[in-house]
């Protein structure tokens, strides 16, 4: 399986991204890595490792589209971009996904033009898995469509419940909508509207609250990207600031080193669900082809773990999943 990795997205490139795909390779024999990016970058980088070379292949790649750029200007303007160059090598069938930790606009917009979407999809989302105390869940859109129609949330729910089952093992994953209160004519227009066509699926458990997120009284979360960015940013900022808010507690209730130390164990386990890096990236579903997007500040390992879900989503044939689902 060939996985196309973007070696100049995100924050600490090409370091993290080249030290990522090449601990990927150490962790699975059945993957061949294509690195984009400058050829001479890159060539540099790996003289600070050791690695199988027949299993990674450079693609020269001269242009870079910076983390702020206006994503369809970069992608218009920058064809010799790695993403650019990327995804057009995907659409030619000469990788099997392609994943990076660059802009997630102009990857989006990228993916879209150049990979298209897939038979009957009316809007490509992106989702993000969501902790909750039952376990990760899947929240969809998390940030690229900020106003939908309705029929456009029920195939968010659809492409959602596909990945929910064939990438985080939920067996019979159910479907909520978010919205502000659980009754059926509770809402915007368009919420209302999507309540009707989603109650005639057996997996909707109907409306959602946001104080329900967390107690994962669904397995996918359906909602805009609107709402689904603003929660999803949300609670990413939760374990840092609930840890400084009881770093300060335990300050003023003068705890010892070792409770403190005892304390810290307990919330770095708490916490283990929010961590981003335990998955990688988040898909962009109804395109067609795999292509995932990472944090921008990614580690390592994190890319690594993005190469993985990419890999699974191919193993588990998730775009004809979809496309049978939606046809």
């Amino acid at each position: 399986m060939k996985i196309a990795v973007d070696a100049v997205g995100g924050d600490f490139h090409p370091q993290n991204p080249i030290k990522g795909a090449l601990d990927a390779l150490a962790e699975r024999s059945d993957i061949h890595i294509l690195l984009l990016g400058p050829e001479q970058l890159i060539s540099d980088e790996l003289k600070n490792h050791s690695y199988d070379s027949s299993r990674i292949t450079i693609i020269d790649a001269s242009d870079i589209i910076g983390m702020d750029e206006q994503p369809a200007t970069a992608v218009k303007t920058k064809q010799d971009s790695s993403i650019v160059k990327g995804l057009s090598m995907h659409a030619a069938k000469k990788c099997d996904a392609f994943v990076s930790a660059g802009n997630t606009g102009a990857l989006m917009a990228a993916s879209v033009l150049i990979l298209g979407r897939l038979p009957g999809v009316n809007r490509p989302t992106i989702g993000s898995t969501y902790p909750s105390i039952h376990g990760n869940k899947f929240m969809v859109d998390v940030g690229a469509n900020i106003e939908v129609k309705p029929e456009t949330l029920v195939q968010f729910g659809k492409m959602g419940k596909i990945f929910a089952k064939s990438i985080l093992g939920i067996e019979n994953p159910t479907m909520g909508l978010v919205n502000v209160g659980e009754e059926s004519e509770k809402g915007t227009e368009i919420t209302k509207q999507a309540y009707k066509l989603l109650k005639e699926i057996p997996e909707f458990v109907g409306n959602i609250e946001g104080r329900d997120i967390m107690l994962g009284k669904a397995d996918v979360y359906i909602c805009d990207g609107f709402v689904g960015n603003i929660l999803l940013k949300y609670g990413e900022s939760l374990p840092e600031n609930l840890a400084n808010v009881i770093k300060s507690a335990m300050l003023r209730m003068k705890l010892t080193p070792e409770e403190m130390h005892l304390v810290g164990e307990v919330l770095k386990e708490t916490f283990r669900p929010f961590d981003y890096t335990l998955v990688g990236g988040v898909p962009f579903l109804g395109v067609n082809g795999i292509s995932l997007v990472g944090h921008g500040g990614s580690p390592p390992h994190a890319i690594k773990n993005m190469i993985f879900t990419a890999a699974k989503m191919v193993e588990m044939k998730v775009n004809d999943k979809i496309t049978s689902e939606l046809n």
